[in-house]
Formats: structure tokens, C-alpha cells, sequence
């Protein structure tokens, strides 16, 4: 039978203090808050992909540099960001994989075909779907663990239609993208801009993430001879539409859906020249507002040489948004009462992450902000209102 080792009394009480280390540590451990993110991070639609996932990163960042605390527990934010290549059910597999992996109590999803596929699902494995789209669909389905982060499209329907009738008249030709959230904004446009008075001469919509020769598309839509083109999908394949028509001879104006940036655009295209009499939502960069200016210098500290758009913008204050009602709820696990949450957590931002002004969540979970239009006018950019 082996004797046990002799050991000093020193070396008992260094055992023993080792002991309480190792027992104590997982206590001590911080813990890892993990935020989901499917979207499309490669393909045509990719650029959009990653500027969502820009504005989530840099409020991570944010967020970690103040050593958050959840109750009473110090935790570190993290984005698990996975490619589903503008596909539904590719975010589907992404959001079993997130729950289940990286126990994501949230994610956040760029595009409404896949917004849909996880709407389907959420409630039951209990997960807040963030849902940066603009259609009205994402929270009249009655969802309720789905925040929609940006104001709903239909808004900007109405004084975008008359701005383009006014300026260049009531002809339009549809050549959107294909997929379901152009639908959703052709099927809403399309009724909106015949109340006006206007008529639509043509209905070409075209693969905007898989296509970059957009001539026969437009070409055919010109035929026409419409005034106004209405446009949209992710900005550098819109960019390209709008120039591919230039350069097909078409001298009216352009709706764009909110998808798309007039700034982006400009970049694509060589200047805003090229969109002259275009009509979308007014560009981050272009914001004069001294909240939306501070947060482009920081985006640009972070991230040398870019300037964020709204799907950076926007998601950056959703994150905020989040983490915050994941504190003023205590728990980083329970969906429904962060969910419960999200309205006092926007309203508990301070003005310099909340740029865009968001004023709180409503009882459907959608956003409540005052959204602004622009157009280009003589090669600049003008605000245009779009309060009613």
C-alpha cells in the first residue's frame, strides 16, 4: 500500500490556496453575451451584408469598452456572424446553428425572406429575430419576440411619387430586384403611385444579387418610354441599373427603395451626376445632424476609409438597443423579457449611439423614428420631407 506524501505546513496552505483558485474561477470568469447575425456576406448583396455587420461590431466595441454588467455580472458582447447568401433557408440552418451552438438569444437578420423563415420558428426556441427590413409585413404578422429596426417603407411612397411627378412626370417603369423585399415594395408602390394619378407602362423585374449586365432588363423597360424608373435592391447593383440606363440614353428620374444609398450609389457610379433627379432616403454621410456627424467620425476611426450608411447606423443603435434591455431585464437568456425590454433600452440611449433618433418601440415591435427623404438636384443632395 503507498504512503501519502508528507507536505509542510507551507505547502498545505499553497495547496489549498491553488485549490480555491481553480474553484473560484469559473465564478469569476466573465461571461460571453453572443448577439446572432445571418446575412449576406458574400455574393452581389454581400457590400450590404458586411455594412450591417459593421454597425453591429463597432457597438460591441462600444459596449465592452464600458465594462457592461448584467445582473450584477460582468459579461463581454460578442457578434457570431454567419454567410446565408441573401438565402431563407440558409438563415433558417444559420439560426439553428446559433441557438443551439452559441446560445444567441438574438440575431440579426438583414433581409425579409429570411426574417420570414426564422418568424416561423422564434417564438417556439425562443429568440428575438432583429429584423432590419422595412416591411410592414415583419411585425403585422403578430410576432411577438421581432423587433423591426428600421421605419417602414411605406412612408416615403407618397412624396417620393410626387417629387418625381412633379419634377419629371407620370409615366413609371418598374425594374426593381426580385427578390421578396422588392416584391413587397413593388406590390405597395405600385397602387401608391396610381392614386397620384400616374400610370405604369412597364413590370421588368430583374436578379439584382445574381447579375451585373442589367442592359436587356432596362432596355426593354425603356421601350416604354417611361419618365421615371422605380429602382432598388442592394446599392452597387442598383448603381449599376441607374447607370446602365444613362448610358441607354434614359434622361428622367429614379425612385429608389430604401435599400439602396444615394451615397453608395454616387460612389459606384463616379458622382451624384449620374443621379441626377433620383430620390431616396437621405444618406448617413449627407445628415447634418451633430449626433449622425459625430457617429461618421467614429465609424471612420474604426474603420479606416469607409463611411456607414443606414444599414450601419441602424443597426449599430439596434445593438445598443439590445444589450441595453438585456441589462435593464437582468438576464442575456430569457427573449421574452428582453423583448420586454427593447422600448425602455432605446429609450435609455444617450443621444451620441442613437443618431438616428429613434424614439422607442411600438406594440407591434416596430421602431418609431422620424425618417427623412433626399434627392439629387444639380448634382448635390436636398432634403426632402417626408412627413405627411
Amino acid at each position: 500500500m503507498r504512503a501519502f506524501p508528507q507536505f509542510t505546513r507551507r505547502q498545505l496552505t499553497g495547496l489549498a490556496l491553488a485549490c480555491a483558485a481553480v474553484a473560484a474561477g469559473p465564478a469569476m470568469a466573465q461571461e460571453v453575451v453572443k448577439i446572432g447575425y445571418s446575412g449576406p456576406l458574400s455574393g452581389g448583396a454581400a457590400q450590404y451584408g458586411k455594412n450591417a455587420l459593421d454597425g453591429m461590431q463597432m457597438a460591441v466595441a462600444e459596449i465592452n469598452a464600458a465594462n457592461p454588467e448584467i445582473a450584477g455580472k460582468k459579461v463581454k458582447y460578442e457578434i457570431v456572424p454567419l454567410d446565408d447568401k441573401y438565402n431563407p433557408s440558409e438563415t433558417a440552418i444559420n439560426a439553428q446553428r446559433l441557438v443551439q451552438q452559441h446560445k444567441t438569444a438574438a440575431i440579426l437578420v438583414p433581409h425579409s425572406g429570411g426574417i420570414y423563415a426564422l418568424q416561423t420558428t422564434n417564438e417556439r426556441s425562443n429568440f428575438i429575430v432583429l429584423a432590419y427590413s422595412s416591411v410592414p409585413q415583419i411585425t403585422a404578422r403578430g410576432n411577438k419576440l421581432t423587433l423591426r429596426i428600421p421605419p417602414e417603407f411605406t412612408s416615403y411612397i407618397d412624396p417620393f411619387s410626387k417629387y418625381v411627378m412633379n419634377r419629371f412626370g407620370k409615366k413609371v417603369a418598374m425594374v426593381g430586384a426580385d427578390h421578396d423585399y422588392a416584391k413587397a415594395w413593388a406590390a405597395a408602390f405600385k397602387p401608391g403611385w396610381e392614386k397620384l394619378g400616374g400610370t405604369v407602362v412597364a413590370e421588368n423585374p430583374m436578379s439584382y444579387n445574381r447579375a451585373t449586365d442589367f442592359y436587356s432588363g432596362v432596355s426593354k423597360a425603356l421601350a416604354a418610354k417611361p419618365d421615371v424608373l422605380f429602382v432598388g435592391g442592394a446599392s452597387e447593383p442598383t448603381a449599376l441599373v441607374v447607370k446602365q440606363a444613362r448610358e441607354l440614353g434614359f434622361k428622367g428620374g429614379f425612385i429608389i427603395m430604401d435599400q439602396a444609398k444615394l451615397d453608395e450609389m454616387s460612389r459606384v457610379v463616379g458622382g451624384y451626376a449620374t443621379l441626377e433627379g433620383a430620390i431616396g432616403v437621405m444618406p448617413v454621410s449627407e445628415d447634418t445632424k451633430p449626433a449622425n456627424q459625430a457617429f461618421v467620425k467614429r465609424f471612420g476611426q474604426m474603420f479606416p476609409g469607409r463611411v456607414p450608411g443606414s444599414e450601419a447606423q441602424w443597426n449599430y443603435t439596434a445593438v445598443h438597443a439590445t444589450a441595453k434591455a438585456m441589462q435593464l431585464a437582468g438576464t442575456y437568456s430569457d427573449a421574452k423579457a428582453i423583448h420586454a425590454k427593447l422600448n425602455d433600452g432605446y429609450k435609455a440611449l444617450a443621444p451620441d449611439v442613437n443618431p438616428g433618433g429613434v424614439m422607442g418601440v411600438d406594440d407591434k415591435g416596430g421602431t418609431l423614428t422620424t425618417e427623412r427623404g433626399a434627392a439629387v438636384k444639380d448634382g448635390k443632395i436636398e432634403a426632402v420631407s417626408t412627413v405627411k
